[in-house]
């Protein structure tokens, strides 16, 4: 998991300032389409990497492969008169950008003339290891950001599609939702119960094996 030599950790560098920003700008974005102005006014509305990126979550992502950024403030009172689905859209925007990054970075594998004998210099991946980890990173920061648990995207995806006798459920585990989540990634695989290596990872790795095929 901390596999610190040189070219991993700019690669994961790399990635980070492209993906987190991607994604924050895509929640910016469509709340903004629906009307909601608080991301813009809060200079939210930038692919700038400045605007985004989350001290913490950056280091997690360059350690273990994994991070996050600084959410993007939103008005749900706004987004709510504008239509029932827009914090729905407005949080699966985010995650669907990751599958877009993925989806584009698989298409330059298949077209550019690259193979996996193209071997990093020791401090810069190949331009294979490269795509191949944005890859897989942008699928990882995907898949956990629909996890449907407050603060990730997937609780608000979730609550849109949960039936109404869920809501009260949801309000009362809304608060603990960062430490179930440390829980689970931190102390879970401690005791035996490793719920990210049960789901989250075949599942990552079955689309990744779907985008990239035999390369």
């Amino acid at each position: 998991m901390f596999n610190l030599d040189p070219a991993t950790i700019i690669t994961r560098i790399l990635i980070l300032i492209i993906a987190l920003s991607v994604h924050e700008f895509s929640h910016a974005f469509v709340a903004d389409r629906f009307g909601d102005p608080t991301p813009r006014d809060n200079g939210r509305l930038t692919l700038n990497p400045a605007a985004h990126l989350d001290l913490m979550g950056s280091l997690m992502l360059i350690l273990v492969g994994f991070g996050w950024a600084r959410p993007v403030p939103v008005n749900p009172y706004i987004l709510n008169r504008r239509s029932p689905a827009a914090m729905m859209w407005v949080s699966f925007a985010g995650p669907l950008s990751n599958l877009a990054l993925a989806f584009m970075a698989a298409m330059l594998l298949r077209v550019l003339p690259l193979t996996s004998s193209f071997s990093s210099t020791g401090l810069f991946p190949s331009p294979t290891q490269f795509l191949v980890a944005f890859i897989q990173i942008n699928l990882l920061l995907l898949l956990f950001n629909l996890i449907p648990l407050a603060p990730l995207d997937g609780e608000k995806i979730a609550q849109y599609f949960f039936p109404p006798a869920w809501a009260d459920f949801m309000d009362r585990i809304r608060p603990f939702g960062p430490m179930i989540l440390m829980v689970l990634i931190f102390v879970g695989p401690m005791v035996g119960i490793d719920i990210f290596g049960w789901v989250l990872i075949p599942v990552l790795n079955t689309i990744s094996r779907l985008l990239i095929g035999g390369l």
